[in-house]
């Protein structure tokens, strides 16, 4: 068994299908927030954050983007589209869907906006105490 951990942990994938900024957005029900606080730490690290969805999780990126475009932390820097073919395996035959990628970057007030933000939550501990 521990043969197998080693193996897993030790793997390398080649190429850049595991962008390290790419958050791939799916059609769960994890809450619209989670992405847009995601994409905010992905852009305090790597200072860009790569959107991607599928099919019916693309109106979620729409909305992430839109979020973050519209508070002031992110500027639009791409927008690719485009269709991609998926085997369903239960009829056997290839499907399409629809993809977007989206690029956005950190504005120059973005870390001047998560300071401040930070601010307030240590602010809300304090007068829970």
């Amino acid at each position: 068994m521990e043969e197998i951990t080693d193996g897993v942990t030790n793997i390398s994938i080649s190429g850049d299908s595991q962008k390290k900024n790419r958050i791939q957005v799916s059609n769960t029900k994890k809450p619209l927030f989670f992405y847009v606080n995601l994409a905010k730490r992905y852009m305090q690290q790597h200072n860009e954050v790569e959107l991607s969805a599928l099919g019916m999780a693309i109106s979620t990126v729409v909305s992430v983007a839109e979020i973050l475009k519209n508070n002031g932390f992110a500027v639009e820097k791409k927008i690719m589209t485009s269709t991609v073919e998926i085997r369903d395996e239960s009829r056997g035959r290839p499907i399409s869907k629809a993809k977007i990628e989206i690029v956005l970057g950190k504005t120059e007030k973005f870390d001047e906006l998560m300071a401040a933000a930070a601010e307030e939550r240590a602010g809300d501990v304090e007068e829970q105490s």
